[in-house]
Parts: C-alpha cells; sequence; structure tokens
C-alpha cells in the first residue's frame, strides 16, 4: 500500500490514457497536462497491460473499439488484479448506446465520457474521479494504522505476570523481560533512565541532600527540606 506522508508534498496524479487513434491521445495528453497531470499512453490494450505492471496510475481513460484487445476486456482484466481493481476507469468512446453504457458499468467504470468531447467536462470529471479515489486510499491507510494501534493497545491491556521481587515481564512465549525491553518492544518508545528520590537516598546517602536540594540534571527534581 502507498504511504501517506503530510508533511511531503503530494505527488501530481498519474493518469493512464488508452485509445488506439493518436491524435486522440495527443489531445487527451495535452489537456491534462495543462492541469499538471502526469500522463502515460498506450495505442492498444496489450500495450496497456504492460505498462500496467510497471506502475499504478490514480485513473484511466480507456477508448472501447481498439484492436487486438479492446476496452471492454481490458476493463475486465483490470478488475480481476488484486491491487489494480480500485484505480477508476473512464471510458471515452462514440459508442453511447444505453446497452454499450450498461455494459461498462457493470464490468466496473466509474463514469462514461462521449467523443467528440468537451475539454471542460473531461477535466471535470477526471479531477473529481482522482479525487475520490485519493480520497479512498488515505482513508484506508489511516484505518490500516488505526487498526495497528488498537492492536499494540489490546496487547497490552491485559494481564501481565510479573515477577513480584525482580518486576521482571513474562511475554506470551513465557521469557521473562525486563520492563523496559517488553514495553519498548510492544510501543514506540524509547526509556531513558534516572533516579528517583527514594533511590537516590538508599543507594547515595552521601550525595543525597545535594542532589536533592538542587535537583538532578537527568530528571530527579529537587525536593523540600523536611527536617
Amino acid at each position: 500500500m502507498e504511504i501517506f506522508d503530510s508533511s511531503l508534498p503530494e505527488k501530481p496524479p498519474l493518469i493512464l490514457v488508452v485509445d488506439d487513434i493518436p491524435k486522440n491521445l495527443e489531445v487527451i495528453g495535452n489537456i491534462l497536462s495543462l492541469e499538471q497531470y502526469q500522463i502515460s499512453v498506450a495505442g492498444d490494450g496489450e500495450k496497456a497491460w504492460k505498462i500496467l505492471n510497471r506502475i499504478s496510475p490514480d485513473l484511466i481513460l480507456l477508448d472501447i473499439m481498439m484492436p487486438t484487445v479492446d476496452g471492454y476486456t481490458l476493463c475486465r482484466q483490470i478488475k480481476s488484479l488484486e491491487n489494480k481493481k480500485d484505480i477508476p476507469i473512464i471510458f471515452v468512446t462514440a459508442k453511447s448506446a444505453p446497452e454499450d453504457l450498461a455494459k461498462g458499468f457493470e464490468l466496473g467504470a466509474v463514469d462514461y465520457i462521449t467523443k467528440p468531447f468537451n475539454a471542460s467536462e473531461l477535466i471535470a470529471r477526471v479531477r473529481t474521479h482522482v479525487s475520490l479515489y485519493r480520497a479512498k486510499k488515505k482513508n484506508e491507510f489511516l484505518i490500516d494504522e488505526l487498526q495497528t494501534a488498537l492492536a499494540q493497545i489490546k496487547k497490552l491491556s491485559g494481564l501481565l505476570p510479573i515477577c513480584c521481587v525482580c518486576k521482571k515481564i513474562r511475554d506470551d512465549e513465557g521469557y521473562w523481560n525486563q520492563v523496559e525491553a517488553y514495553i519498548s518492544a510492544h510501543i514506540d518508545v524509547r526509556f531513558t533512565h534516572s533516579l528517583c528520590p527514594a533511590c537516590v537516598r538508599t543507594q547515595y546517602p552521601e550525595y543525597a541532600r545535594a542532589i536533592l536540594d538542587k535537583g538532578d540534571p537527568e530528571g530527579v527534581p529537587p525536593e523540600k527540606d523536611k527536617s
């Protein structure tokens, strides 16, 4: 799955245009390039299939009537791929009979643009479906992250066997671990070590008053004189 990082600029959407007429590829490519889209083109279904083995576009503009592999066949092939099936496909075609439109939607297309097309309509439909696709993928990524976080929380939400003497924790495989080692392995934290006031008194009694009066740079706070 693609990683979404809000701190990085979003890449321009990639559009795959499939048409057996070079002029159509040129016109559509010029229109979308002016809108800052990245463009990949294929002159027939076979070439498009090879391209899709290398890239995952944000949208496919697909002609229906093509030699060798027509648009319907290519659409069906794409929708059979687990990692490509969600890519939105818009048919750009002169076929506008109701049965033709119905067949395309049954195969998984999200929209139709009839030839000859209007540039404004093309841009509007492309923008809409690219936005919907990217929003869907981002939501899927965030849901995966949330599920991972919940799984980690669940690991730490039950009862943990802890030794009453040395305070080691027993993991799911039966091994005993230091507390910091166990927690570091289950959540994204790093430990920095210090001494609490009680341990300063027991471990360094000769220095305890001086340390506790001024505070320790490693995290022991100053303590008021109770005498």
